[in-house]
């Protein structure tokens, strides 16, 4: 393979759990790395990565362990793991001077890595739609989402998980409930199809981990440039507990909020996405 030639492989974690990886573009390129959404995978990135491959940086997508293509494995389904598994990918491709996108689930996951394996290596951070600080609702945060909507996640997932995912992916998750919308049946098979290929202890345990994982700390480690976008009509993660709130802590970050956006706003509009990171990326 040269150093122009897409490519993909695996890299094994410290417990031994193979994850699947996209790289592409010229090993001379800024490497991006992209992190995806529950229960997604690498491929929710293909629009971004086209992208920002055109622009001329290095591109990376991983699945996260126990989704797409990646091993499924009974254990390690929480975020302390997740990021680990980010830090041996990132070892094991040699990135330097990375930028890290985290959309939603992937949000907390990059958070995570770039405040507790990313010194020295990282150069900036994106978040979109992402879960920090903390989604469930606590004593000390009680406009977060009540443990019983979650177990209503977990109790639809065990009861039928392809039914859930397609209500989700022609509901909330774009926006497609809403009053004018235009759904796309390809965007919401897509979403099924990734979802599908997952497996079902990873996605199930996976709840607990984007919704009870508090993130205050480290935010607050974060002294690299950071861009939050966020849209105020956002169902699954709620704007009021997320991206104002992850923006106060971050040392050194930028809010940028849109109006009438979903949560899959990185899919739906992707082309005004795309430009504002790609101005945050070349200040």
């Amino acid at each position: 393979m040269t150093a122009e030639q897409p490519g993909h492989g695996y890299v094994t974690t410290e417990d031994s759990t193979r994850i699947f990886y996209k790289d592409w573009g010229s090993r001379d390129g800024q490497p991006i790395v992209f992190h995806h959404g529950w229960p997604l995978s690498g491929d929710d990135w293909d629009n971004q990565m086209l992208f920002f491959l055109a622009k001329g940086y290095r591109v990376i997508a991983h699945d996260r362990r126990g989704h797409g293509r990646s091993e499924q494995v009974s254990g390690g389904h929480d975020m302390d793991h997740y990021a680990a598994d980010v830090a041996s990918l990132v070892r094991q491709l040699d990135l330097r001077n990375a930028i890290h996108i985290g959309h939603s689930t992937g949000g907390g996951e990059a958070t995570r890595y770039v405040a507790r394996h990313g010194k020295g290596r990282v150069a900036k951070l994106v978040l979109i739609g992402a879960v920090p600080p903390l989604m469930l609702r606590t004593q000390n945060n009680p406009e977060g989402i009540a443990i019983e909507a979650l177990d209503g996640y977990r109790e639809a997932l065990a009861a039928n998980r392809s039914q859930l995912y397609n209500d989700i992916a022609n509901g909330p998750f774009y926006g497609f409930n809403r009053p004018g919308a235009t759904p796309s049946a390809a965007v919401s098979h897509n979403w099924w199809r990734q979802g599908m290929m997952g497996a079902a202890n990873a996605h199930y345990l996976g709840v607990k981990a984007f919704s009870e994982t508090d993130f205050t700390e480290d935010l607050k480690m974060i002294d690299v440039p950071a861009l939050v976008l966020h849209g105020d009509d956002d169902q699954v993660v709620p704007l009021a507990i997320s991206a104002p709130r992850s923006a106060r802590l971050l040392k050194n970050s930028t809010l940028k909020i849109y109006e009438g956006f979903p949560h899959g706003m990185a899919t739906t509009h992707a082309d005004v996405i795309n430009e504002d990171i790609l101005s945050f990326l070349t200040k």
